[in-house]
């Protein structure tokens, strides 16, 4: 009985969040079938790589050509704080839920951590399984939806989709850059870096954006240390 309180919590904890996933799962779908990927492709990309914003980016740099290995490291960089989230994550558990932990691992997302975060008590395995398959099954069902949406859509707005890779970055950074001048202070220098780099055009496609992700990361980790240290 104890396990099935624990699933029914999961459900009620996990799907008024997840859904949210419904219309960026939705787009992105669509923007993959505009790039020229396959259903299966599109569907594989969700379900090997549940990232959001990862997804995206990968996109955008297969569509101006950049190597596999530039993808590969984008998406790592962009996706580190997974494995501090693991490592958080896992002090939550209990001794039963361990023993899943190189499932539960992998199906990490910054909603299913916030999610687990928030309870008082430790977590088991019949709370944290399901809510993170939730998150997934949302995920990967209106990724399909979005595909085969894209196409019964007339082709001029399908091809417009494009934009939502860049309105999806924007909705994320500017509530960020009303709340820090730091912050917005390392995004206006990753723009001029990422301009700088293609303006002297010696780098091969797509290592603007790598090296920009880099540069501006390195100054932001000193930046945003001062001005928590400042702030204590």
């Amino acid at each position: 009985m104890k396990n099935y309180d624990e699933i029914k919590r999961a459900i009620s904890f996990g799907i008024p969040v997840f859904i949210s996933y419904i219309p960026v799962a939705i787009t992105f779908g669509l923007v993959a079938k505009n790039s020229g990927f396959s259903l299966f492709e599109a569907f594989a990309f969700s379900f090997f790589l549940i990232t959001g914003s990862g997804q995206f980016m990968t996109i955008n740099l297969w569509n101006i050509n950049t190597g596999i290995v530039g993808i590969w490291f984008t998406v790592f960089l962009m996706n580190l704080r997974l494995f501090l989230m693991s490592s958080a994550l896992n002090d939550k558990l209990t001794d039963r839920a361990k023993k899943y932990s190189l499932f539960i691992a992998p199906l990490i997302t910054d909603e299913s951590f916030a999610l687990s975060s928030l309870q008082e008590k430790k977590i088991e395995p019949e709370f944290i399984i399901p809510l993170q398959c939730i998150g997934h099954f949302f995920w990967w069902t209106f990724t399909i939806i979005g595909y085969i949406m894209g196409g019964f859509l007339p082709e001029n707005i399908s091809n417009s989709m494009g934009i939502a890779i860049y309105a999806l970055f924007i909705s994320m950074l500017v509530p960020q850059m009303k709340k820090s001048l730091s912050i917005t202070f390392i995004v206006l220098l990753s723009g001029f870096i990422n301009w700088f780099i293609k303006y002297l055009n010696i780098f091969p496609s797509g290592w603007n954006i790598i090296l920009a992700i880099i540069i501006s990361s390195f100054v932001g980790s000193f930046i945003l240390k001062e001005e928590v240290e400042s702030n204590e």
